[in-house]
C-alpha cells in the first residue's frame, strides 16, 4: 500500500512539472525566521553590566545592616541571608559611589542607604579595630569564617576602608549636611583600625587575630597576591601606622617578590603566591587596585602597572593556548580566577582558578574586571557574554559567577566579593573615577611617599 501511495505522488509530481494543469502549484509556506540575539553596542554592554553589577548590592543587600550578602543564589534566595562579606561591603560602597556617579541610583537614597551601613559597622563588634570576615547581619557580631578565624580579619578590613575613603572622599566637600556626617563617620571609621597591633611587634603584617586563640592563624601577608592595600592603608593611618621596613621585609620579602620567569613571550614580574613561575587567579590584580591606580605606580622593586597588565595577558594567552584542551576556551572566552567551582561530580563547589588549577570553569569578573589592563580583550569577552550568551550566562544581578562550556555547566549564583569589582574597575576604565578619589586622598599620598612608591601619574 505504501509503494502504490509513493507511485501516485510521482506521476502527480510528473504531470505538475509537465505543464498538464493550468492551476498554478501553491509555493510552499515561509517558514518564520529565527529571531536574531540583540547585538548592543560596546557602551550599552558597559552600561547594562555595571547596572547589573550594582543590583547585587542595592537590590540584593543584607536586609538589615544595608551591607553585603557573602552570596546569592538564585535557585536558593535563603541561603545566608543574614551574613555580611566585610570585603564585599567595602567594594559595594564604591559601586554604589559609581551608582550615584553615573545616575543609576538616587544620590538622596543611596546617601541613607551608606549612612545605615556605616551606623551599623560601628556598632559591630571589631577586634582591635579590625572587622571580622563575616558579620552577622542581625546581632554584628563575628560569625567564625573558620575554627580559628573568629575574630579580626585584617585584610578583609583593608578592602572595606579602602571603599570607606572613597566615600569619606566623595562627600566631603558637599554642602549637605547629611553627606558631611557620611564623610566624617568613614574617616572615623578607618582612623580606629589598629594597623600596627597586627605586626605582633615584628617587620610584617598578620592576616588573622582570634580573641580565642591569638594569632594562632599565623597568616603572614607577603607579596605578591591581593593583599597590597593592606599595607598601603597600614602606612597610611594616622593613628596607627607601620613603619617603611614592616612593608619592606614583609611585602617584598627584601626583594625577593621579583621573578624573572616569563610565559608566553610575557614578563611575570612579581612572585605569585601559589603559582611558581606563572601567575596566580586575577583577582590578585584586582582587589587591591580597586583604589589603588597601579598605573605608573611602583615602589624601589616593583612596577605595578607592568604586574597588574602582564598578569591579565598572560591568563589571557593561557586560554588561548588553551595547554589542556578544554572546549570553549579561546579568545573570547577566557578568565581565572577565585569563584565557585564545578566538582567532579557536577555539583557546585568553590577553587581559586588558575594556571596552575585550570578546571575547565571561566569566571566571568576575571576578564570583565580586568577592563583597564587589557581592553580589547576584556570587550571582547564581554560581547562573548552579552551579545551571544546573554540567555546562559546572565541572571538577575549580572553574570552569574562561574561557567563551564566544556562540561555544559553553569552555576545560577552569585558571590559578593566577585561582583563588586566589576562595576568599579568598569569605571575606572572609563573615567579613573575611584583611582583618583582614592590617590588624592592626602592620608593615602602620604602613606605611599611613606613606603617609597612613586607615581607618574599623580605627581609623587
Amino acid at each position: 500500500m505504501k509503494i502504490q501511495k509513493v507511485f501516485y505522488v510521482l506521476i502527480l509530481a510528473i504531470v505538475l512539472s509537465c505543464g498538464g494543469s493550468d492551476t498554478p502549484v501553491p509555493a510552499p509556506p515561509t517558514p518564520n525566521p529565527p529571531t536574531a540575539p540583540k547585538t548592543y553596542t560596546d557602551s550599552e554592554i558597559l552600561e547594562m553590566v555595571q547596572k547589573d553589577a550594582l543590583k547585587y548590592f542595592w537590590d540584593f543587600a543584607e536586609s538589615n545592616s544595608k551591607l553585603a550578602r557573602e552570596r546569592y543564589h538564585t535557585d536558593e534566595p535563603g541561603a545566608d541571608a543574614s551574613t555580611i562579606s566585610t570585603g564585599a561591603s567595602g567594594f559595594g560602597m564604591m559601586t554604589l559611589l559609581v551608582g550615584i556617579k553615573n545616575g543609576y541610583i538616587p544620590r538622596a537614597e543611596a546617601v541613607s542607604r551608606l549612612t545605615a551601613a556605616l551606623n551599623f559597622l560601628y556598632k559591630a563588634e571589631r577586634f582591635h579595630g579590625a572587622w571580622p570576615h563575616w558579620i552577622d547581619g542581625n546581632s554584628g557580631k563575628a560569625k567564625p569564617f573558620s575554627t580559628f578565624d573568629n575574630g579580626g580579619d585584617l585584610v578583609e578590613t583593608a578592602f572595606l576602608a579602602q571603599g570607606l575613603i572613597c566615600v569619606r572622599e566623595y562627600f566631603k566637600n558637599s554642602t549637605d549636611s547629611g553627606e558631611i556626617t557620611l564623610s566624617k563617620k568613614a574617616d572615623d571609621l578607618w582612623k580606629d583600625i589598629e594597623w600596627s597591633w597586627y605586626t605582633q611587634g615584628q617587620n610584617v603584617l598578620y592576616w588573622h587575630w582570634s580573641p580565642d586563640y591569638n594569632f594562632q592563624m599565623n597568616h603572614k601577608l607577603q607579596g605578591y597576591d591581593e593583599t597590597l592595600i593592606t599595607y598601603v592603608l597600614a602606612a597610611a593611618s594616622p593613628n596607627h601606622s607601620i613603619n617603611k621596613s614592616v612593608y619592606t621585609e614583609g611585602w617584598l620579602r627584601n626583594g625577593t617578590i621579583k621573578s624573572f620567569s616569563s610565559q608566553y613571550g610575557i614578563p611575570v614580574v612579581v612572585n605569585h603566591n601559589g603559582a611558581s613561575g606563572t601567575v596566580g587567579p586575577l583577582f590578585f590584580s584586582h582587589y587591591s587596585f580597586l583604589g589603588l591606580d597601579p598605573r605608573g605606580l611602583s615602589d624601589e622593586y616593583v612596577n605595578y602597572g607592568d604586574v597588574t597588565v602582564n598578569h591579565t595577558k598572560i591568563q589571557y594567552q593561557y586560554a588561548v593556548a588553551n595547554p589542556k584542551n578544554w572546549l570553549g576556551y579561546n579568545s573570547k572566552n577566557w578568565g581565572l580566577t577565585a569563584s565557585y567551582s564545578r566538582n567532579v561530580d557536577g555539583s557546585t563547589g568553590y577553587s581559586a582558578h588558575q594556571p596552575l588549577n585550570d578546571l575547565g570553569v571561566i569566571s566571568p569578573t576575571a576578564a570583565i574586571s580586568s577592563l583597564p589592563y587589557t581592553p580589547a580583550e576584556s570587550m571582547n569577552y564581554l560581547r562573548f557574554l552579552y551579545n551571544e550568551n546573554y540567555s546562559r550566562y546572565i541572571g538577575v544581578a549580572g553574570p552569574y559567577d562561574a561557567y563551564s562550556i566544556h562540561y555544559n555547566w553553569v552555576t545560577p549564583r552569585y558571590l559578593g566579593i566577585d561582583q563588586g569589582t566589576i562595576s568599579p574597575m568598569i569605571e575606572n576604565y572609563k573615567s579613573a573615577f575611584l583611582w583618583n578619589l582614592f590617590m588624592n586622598a592626602p592620608d593615602v599620598k602620604n602613606g605611599l611617599l611613606k613606603l617609597g612608591f612613586h607615581s607618574s601619574r599623580y605627581g609623587f
